[in-house]
């Protein structure tokens, strides 16, 4: 069994999603899913359309938290790749035993419900990924 379902979104740090928005839907012709606030992640967030997947907007709520911090560093950009999994708390489990570390040992919440993980970049060749759990089995 695969541990991961299929890519779900691709998170993008942005300073401004007011200012973002207006390229990905007037620009590029596509369509805003929704806007949110995830606090626990300390950011707000916008769902844009994309066709075949997702692309998540993030833009900090404070200077404090991890996308305030990769703009300070990096800038805008490409911020994560997130899989979908079902059952992350066993998803976690398995990649644990496979040596991939993780930024946490429970899941947080995300946007849209879902609980949330995230792959250290150092176990995953620089790429910062995402497990995201949309089901019920992720409570």
């Amino acid at each position: 069994m695969s541990i991961l379902k299929k890519v779900d979104h691709i998170g993008i740090a942005v300073r401004s999603i007011d200012k973002s928005v207006a390229y990905y839907i007037d620009t590029l012709g596509l369509k805003l899913l929704a806007i949110e606030e995830v606090v626990s992640q300390n950011v707000r967030v916008a769902f844009i359309d994309a066709g075949n997947i997702k692309l998540e907007l993030l833009e900090p709520l404070s200077e404090e938290g991890a996308i305030a911090k990769f703009l300070a560093k990096r800038g805008e950009g490409v911020h994560h790749i997130a899989f979908g999994v079902t059952d992350i708390r066993t998803r976690m489990a398995e990649l644990q035993e496979k040596g991939v570390q993780l930024l946490q040992d429970e899941p947080n919440p995300g946007a849209g419900g879902a609980k949330v993980a995230f792959l250290h970049p150092k176990s995953s060749f620089g790429v910062l990924y995402e497990l995201c759990d949309k089901s019920s089995k992720g409570e």
